[in-house]
């Protein structure tokens, strides 16, 4: 079944199959034009950029900074916690909500998408998609490259290894990574003594 709420909205939410219209196509411009001024921001100019994420984001914490260039679908169904650090080239596919929590760390080239499409051709056709929210835990670092589908969430702690293709959701408190990405072991005590293949920390 295809949704056909009258809102165009209401349907970005309701995790069902629905066509992309271009009603909804014209209300992610607001979006996209804040998204042109934050880009061509200039390196020295870290309050306009500030100024620019409180008009974007659903929620954004004090100690946020974000690399240009940023990517979004909408901006607006993205909630950020506090002391957020995400580096160039971050690609959120926001059709619905995605909740990053306090203190992580995203890598460049990350992308996060909460937006996917019917498996059936003929759907496609039709210009169809689903969306469904996206959830990362308090103090987790997503290395590199990364792809975190929708539905996926992250436990606090946790980190995903560069390049990981994030299907499933993933626990706390693990190193994870892999396509698709699997958990490699629990964080520990060996991780107070070494930092990077057995370098201690001095």
């Amino acid at each position: 079944m295809i949704n056909n709420e009258t809102n165009p909205e209401d349907k970005l939410h309701s995790q069902q199959v629905y066509v992309c219209d271009d009603a909804l196509a014209e209300r992610q411009l607001a979006c996209l034009e804040v998204l042109y001024d934050f880009n061509h921001t200039r390196p020295s100019e870290i309050a306009k950029r500030a100024e620019l994420m409180q008009q974007l984001f659903a929620e954004i914490g004090e100690g946020c900074y974000i690399e240009p260039p940023l990517h979004a679908n909408w901006g607006k169904h993205t909630h950020l916690g506090r002391n957020v650090y995400v580096n160039f080239n971050l690609t959120l596919v926001d059709d619905t909500h995605i909740y990053i929590g306090s203190n992580v760390m995203i890598g460049p080239n990350v992308t996060i998408a909460t937006a996917g499409h019917p498996i059936d051709p003929l759907l496609r056709q039709q210009v169809t998609q689903f969306n469904i929210p996206v959830t990362i835990g308090n103090n987790v670092w997503i290395g590199a490259s990364c792809v975190i589908l929708p539905g996926v969430s992250i436990g606090d702690n946790t980190v995903i290894g560069a390049g990981s293709i994030v299907t499933k959701d993933i626990p706390s408190n693990v190193v994870a990574m892999g396509n698709p990405c699997r958990v490699s072991r629990e964080i520990n005590d060996y991780d107070k003594k070494y930092y990077h293949k057995g370098r201690k920390y001095l």
